[in-house]
């Protein structure tokens, strides 16, 4: 069986095909079978789970998934990956390969009940889109398991919401890197290191508001200023000028000085209760 994680089988095995690795699609591909299998095994899956795998690419992943999981549905944006996939794959029956971009695949079609687990070597262009995509709405999933840029998993373990991603991903779930992993495990190599991040799916968001959509909408409107203090966003955005949303900001116990990336949950729950929520 072809082991594309192998770095001599992926090279012969792309060349075979006639593909060049495209930089606009992310691609970075694991060549060290141990880190693989220590991905797979740092995971979490279950024997029963059923698993969405992100980006399969040559398919080096999605072989230690299969041996782990029920059911793999392996998507990937690349066409020509997908014969790659279909050699790599076969004879094993448990993974369904699937080409479409992952922002538009339908998640509910082919997880109705949900409770299922997200695992891939994610583009890193794509992460922020990517988390919204698979957990705004039900059914979601019970566990994230992504190979994602370090510095990425290092702000969605952070305490305070460091980005739009990060207050996205602590709403939902909790996070927890696992381990990081050497840019020397992939080909092309990346500029940086990665991590294995475990998002574990909260029951309920840890936020309390009238709106999700309404309050991430808010959140985003927030950071489109995030070099600059709170007060003068918030006067800016709420038409209400910087002295009086300062005195709102204060009256809640935040500075107005401070900056979108500073808060903590709670406190982005109390501004949002504050300036957009009607039960404010």
């Amino acid at each position: 069986m072809i082991d594309p994680a192998d770095a001599d089988q992926l090279i012969k095995l792309l060349r075979r095909h006639r593909i060049e690795l495209k930089h606009s699609f992310g691609q970075n591909f694991i060549v060290d079978p141990g880190t693989r299998d220590r991905i797979a095994e740092g995971s979490g899956i279950e024997p029963e789970d059923e698993v969405l795998e992100v980006g399969a690419g040559a398919g080096g992943l999605t072989v230690a998934l299969a041996r782990r999981s029920r059911r793999v549905v392996a998507v990937e944006l690349d066409r020509r990956l997908i014969p790659v996939l279909r050699e790599v794959l076969e004879g094993v029956e448990n993974v369904e390969v699937v080409e479409n971009d992952i922002l538009k695949f339908d998640q509910s079609a082919a997880f109705p009940r949900g409770g299922h687990v997200v695992a891939g070597n994610i583009p890193y262009n794509l992460t922020g889109a990517l988390i919204r995509k698979l957990l705004d709405d039900p059914p979601r999933p019970r566990l994230l398991s992504l190979v994602v840029q370090k510095e990425v998993a290092e702000r969605w373990t952070a305490s305070s919401g460091a980005s739009l991603s990060t207050v996205a991903v602590q709403v939902f779930s909790q996070a927890r890197l696992a381990f990081t992993i050497p840019a020397a495990a992939f080909t092309p190599e990346p500029r940086v290191d990665s991590a294995l991040v475990l998002l574990s799916v909260r029951d309920q968001p840890a936020v309390r508001v009238d709106d999700l959509r309404a309050f991430f909408r808010f959140v985003e409107a927030v950071f489109q200023g995030r070099r600059k203090q709170l007060g003068g966003t918030l006067g800016r955005i709420d038409g209400i000028g910087s002295t009086a949303a300062g005195a709102r900001l204060r009256h809640k116990g935040i500075d107005p000085q401070r900056r979108p990336q500073t808060l903590s949950l709670a406190e982005w729950e109390a501004i949002y209760r504050e300036f957009r929520s009607p039960d404010g």
